[in-house]
């Protein structure tokens, strides 16, 4: 359960930085390229996982018993 707060953490962010993005303010401006490379990566990673996960970890989504 732990990884997936982890992946809708990383997601906010990734979410926050786009909105960022169009101010002219995200990550990309401060961090350095290879940093941002590794962020970006976890933040995909992040999509991949809840994509796949989400339906069976949602109480929204999974079937009600």
């Amino acid at each position: 359960m732990k990884i997936h707060k982890l992946t809708f953490t990383l997601l906010i962010i990734g979410g926050l930085n786009w909105g960022l993005e169009v101010l002219g303010y995200g990550l990309g401006n401060y961090l350095p390229a290879g940093l941002l490379t590794i962020v970006y990566v976890l933040v995909a990673l992040s999509a991949l996982y809840e994509i796949f996960s989400h339906k069976s970890l949602c109480r929204n989504c999974s079937p009600q018993m």
